[in-house]
């Protein structure tokens, strides 16, 4: 005991080695760890767990813990018999023993605690059993905040330029570099080409939507940071550019104002930086620049004219780009507001005349077919008359059975009043004529009476 209480290193890692020769003739133990690797946090302590079962019963157990960083020989930790173990002087009693079982308890870990734990457990009784379970041990610093910049710091030109953002740690180990926009992971994109660890990327070439807010997330297996965003420049445009007035009524590119009114124009388009705006003139084979600046502030009085044609140029000094607006300024006696009042009555007059026209028609068809109803009811509730009363006097509706319409018909004319009646006789081969005075009734009675008369008919 005094032997292995010296600090002399040599000396200790002799009595390890003979007792691992000693003890490991019989390897039948098994133990058991919850993972083969374990990170551990520098300045913290670490607890490596080890479990192991004895059947059979033993007069003694030994414990031995070695630590082994190659190309270095390993190092005896400590050791322990039946719960008594040897603190060690090298590490300045670092190392513990950790109960139950077999577990060791590192007091503060540090970088240069990396490296592989050997635990050896020896049991002694009527048969000697040994085992040894080997745990990686790693250590983690925590990372700090990680700090991102960009390059070149005063941006890029759309379709030229290029962007890297670049972001580092001050403090941390095995650190993951992950990249974010508007705080969603970044995705892949052809433009983008990242480092080996992902510390940084390039955007090339950059675009307008390529602008955003970017931020570094920096971790490892005990901690994790996000830097604070930030928005790269990116020089684009002009896109969408477009004139508006604050009074003129516009059509397409056509803008009618009053007579006698000033109307302000604005011209404006999507870029960064901001346009150089040039309002021109145009008539009669020529142009004239009337102002410089996003608005234009358009006097009738000064212009003489009934109908003006503007232009809008606007100018990117940085991409070097430009865009073109024309429009048309027609001056008018009648308010332009009045006009879109007006106007926006027509829609409204004509859905209302088409809804009266549809109610009354709906209120015309259920009236007429509530008459026809009514109708219908009174003819079925009319009392009938006698059979023979339409026999005397037959009524002709001119919907009889149209085989009896074949024949030969007889007109008969009726003179004047003032001269006698001439019928022709019927059956007769010459034309004779009878003068016969009587009525209309007359008239109508003799031509039945004669053809029923007639055998024939």
């Amino acid at each position: 005991m005094e032997l292995l209480s010296c600090p002399n290193y040599l000396l200790k890692c002799r009595i390890c080695i003979i007792l691992l020769l000693v003890f490991g003739t019989c390897s039948t133990l098994k133990l058991t760890a919850p993972s083969p690797s374990i990170h551990g946090t520098e300045g913290q302590p670490l607890i490596l767990p080890i479990q192991y079962d004895v059947n059979a019963s033993a007069s003694g157990v030994q414990i031995i813990w070695l630590l082994e960083r190659p190309p270095a020989p390993p190092a005896c930790l400590l050791t322990s018999f039946n719960h008594t173990f040897i603190p060690d002087l090298e590490f300045q009693h670092k190392f513990t023993m950790h109960p139950p079982n077999a577990s060791l308890l590192i007091n503060s870990l540090h970088m240069s605690d990396e490296g592989n734990y050997t635990v050896k457990v020896n049991i002694q009784g009527e048969t000697t059993m040994s085992a040894t379970q080997k745990i990686e041990v790693s250590v983690d610093i925590r990372v700090s905040k990680p700090i991102i910049e960009s390059e070149p710091s005063y941006g890029a030109v759309e379709y030229v330029g290029n962007l890297t953002f670049k972001c580092h740690v001050m403090k941390g180990s095995r650190v993951r570099y992950q990249w974010l926009k508007n705080g969603s992971l970044l995705p892949n994109r052809s433009t983008y080409s990242f480092s080996g660890n992902r510390s940084s990327f390039t955007i090339s070439p950059v675009m307008k939507n390529d602008i955003g807010n970017y931020s570094c997330l920096a971790s490892n297996y005990i901690s994790k940071e996000e830097s604070d965003s930030i928005t790269p420049i990116i020089y684009y445009g002009p896109y969408d550019l477009r004139v508006i007035s604050d009074k003129a009524l516009k059509v397409g590119e056509v803008f009618t104002i009053a007579n006698g009114e000033s109307v302000r124009f604005d011209c404006s388009a999507d870029s960064n930086p901001p346009n150089t705006c040039a309002w021109i003139q145009r008539g009669n084979n020529s142009t004239e620049i009337v102002n410089f600046g996003p608005y234009f502030k358009f006097l009738p009085e000064r212009s003489g004219q009934k109908t003006v044609d503007y232009l809008c140029r606007a100018y990117n000094n940085i991409t070097g780009k430009g865009e073109e607006a024309q429009f048309t300024v027609i001056i008018t006696p009648i308010d332009p507001e009045k006009l879109i009042q007006t106007s926006s009555l027509f829609p409204l007059a004509a859905i209302t005349g088409v809804s009266l026209f549809v109610i009354v028609s709906i209120c015309f068809i259920f009236v007429w077919k509530k008459y026809q109803l009514h109708r219908a009811i009174q003819w079925k509730l009319q009392p009938r008359r006698p059979s023979t009363e339409y026999r005397r006097t037959p009524i002709y509706s001119g919907h009889e059975d149209a085989i009896n319409d074949f024949g030969i018909y007889e007109f008969v004319s009726l003179p004047d009043s003032s001269a006698p009646h001439r019928v022709i006789a019927p059956g007769s081969n010459s034309l004779q004529v009878q003068d016969i005075n009587g009525t209309i009734y007359e008239v109508i009675q003799f031509v039945p009476e004669q053809m029923q008369n007639d055998p024939q008919s």
